[in-house]
């Protein structure tokens, strides 16, 4: 994104930033690939303040890296949208929600483990997370159709196949499908 795209750094933006992560974060349940479409909402499609591919690419980048998917993507884009001071934002932001939480969960475990309320509750949430995911992936199987770009159809297909079908490891997968997009996606017609 060009320097002149980013969003003004004042103190309107550092709490919009921390607010919209902090709910963000507060309402991510089941996992953290559930922060994709929400984050991709309020960043891409509400502010403005990234490019659509350009959050895509950084939320790879963060499932590549160790740790926490939503923490490493958050800590990613606060900081291509504001360098560092935007990172420690986002990473409070996102990092707060569950500390709260699991504190106040901590203190009152029998009840919450023994509640059959509160396992209804999660067992909708699950649902809800689970539809969020199957629409981030439908979402980009339509634009790689879009793009009618056989190369990277296959390899989706082909990931989703070894590792359903065949239980093929998942971190193998992912290098596999690494050095696939360096041997055969070179060329710009697939940026």
């Amino acid at each position: 994104m060009p320097e002149e795209k980013l969003p003004e750094r004042g103190s309107h933006f550092y709490r919009a930033l921390f607010c919209s992560t902090f709910l963000i974060s507060a309402f991510t349940v089941g996992g953290g690939f559930v922060i994709i479409p929400l984050l991709k909402a309020k960043y891409v499609d509400e502010y403005g303040w990234l490019e659509d591919k350009e959050t895509l690419d950084l939320v790879a980048i963060a499932q590549s890296l160790p740790g926490v998917v939503a923490v490493n993507a958050a800590i990613l884009l606060g900081y291509r949208m504001a360098g560092i001071p935007g990172a420690l934002t986002a990473l409070f932001a996102t990092i707060l929600p569950p500390l709260i939480t699991l504190s106040i969960i901590s203190q009152a475990y029998d009840f919450f483990i023994q509640s059959p309320l509160v396992r209804l509750l999660l067992k909708g949430m699950q649902c809800g997370a689970t539809a969020l995911i199957v629409n981030v992936a439908v979402d980009l199987v339509r634009k790689q159709c879009k793009k009618r770009l056989a190369i990277p159809l296959v390899i989706l297909v082909g990931t989703f196949v070894a590792n359903f079908y065949f239980d093929v490891n998942l971190m193998l997968l992912v290098v596999m499908d690494g050095v696939l997009g360096l041997l055969l996606l070179r060329s710009p017609e697939y940026d």
